[in-house]
């Protein structure tokens, strides 16, 4: 299959016209379908008592209630306010969380956050490994059945380790919280060289995963991470649903939130897979 690159002036086509749900068909005052045909895919794990945290975050994701009750005047009335690591559940890792001067959450361009991606599977190796890192034989091989990966694309990578989700000890390794705990870490991950592969020579958006970190949990270097830092390509870790995801094909539109200087934030992600 021939490459099918996305030059930055025209690689949001397909996505701005799905997107420009203001034009009317055929002169008429119908709001015109965006999504029409398009099946929506969440990506992003809810945030509750159980989401994940990397062992060191002891207390997790906190919702506390604020209010919900009849208001004086009768009506109904709900507030919460909550408290979170920036890395916990589906987030964000900005460049800056592993590459001093590189870009905050608040400064990622748009353009790495939405526009055409693609899936790679490696459910098969990673099953048989938990401690799989992924090669670049593994990319090329990708490639090889399903055509380059475009510049500026963003990057699945489908471990299959979200089925273990909330299940922290099948999901992460080990149950136990604290520093000592991170030593017990087991789960796939990126290895450096692909890592640099992905931002080097085929200058990725984004890199995205269906685990806790880029890199496998045994990782004490951060390879994967620094790579892609150093090259300002953003991470999206604890993603979910990749399975429902075709190898190309489709968008991805991954918009955290927008913290000030964050080295990261919760993520919310979502899938636009065209009918066929």
């Amino acid at each position: 299959m021939p490459s099918r690159p996305f030059p930055a002036a025209h690689r949001f086509a397909a996505l701005a016209a799905l997107l420009a749900g203001l034009a009317c068909a055929g002169g008429s005052t119908r709001v015109a379908d965006p999504f029409a045909g398009a099946t929506l895919v969440d990506l992003s794990h809810a945030f509750d008592a159980g989401t994940v945290f990397w062992p060191t975050e002891t207390e997790g994701f906190v919702l506390e209630r604020v209010f919900a009750g009849r208001t004086e005047g009768g009506s109904w009335y709900e507030a919460n306010r909550f408290r979170s690591a920036e890395h916990g559940g589906t987030h964000l890792d900005a460049p800056v969380h592993f590459g001093e001067g590189r870009a905050a959450a608040d400064a990622i361009p748009l353009e790495r956050l939405a526009g055409p991606a693609v899936r790679i599977d490696v459910t098969a190796a990673c099953a048989a490994d938990p401690d799989h890192a992924v090669t670049i034989e593994e990319l090329v091989a990708f490639e090889a059945a399903h055509g380059r990966i475009p510049d500026g694309a963003i990057v699945l990578i489908h471990t299959g380790w979200s089925r273990f989700w909330p299940d922290r000890a099948a999901y992460l390794g080990t149950a136990a919280r604290g520093a000592e705990a991170v030593a017990s870490l087991r789960f796939p991950g990126l290895s450096a060289e692909a890592a640099r592969w992905l931002a080097r020579e085929r200058r990725v958006g984004a890199v995205g995963i269906d685990t806790a970190s880029l890199d496998p949990g045994r990782s004490t270097a951060f390879e994967a991470h620094r790579e892609l830092a150093a090259a300002d390509v953003p991470g999206f870790e604890n993603l979910t649903n990749l399975e429902r995801l075709p190898a190309r094909g489709f968008s991805v539109v991954a918009l955290p939130m927008k913290i000030a200087g964050g080295s990261g934030g919760p993520l919310r992600a979502i899938a636009v897979v065209p009918g066929r």
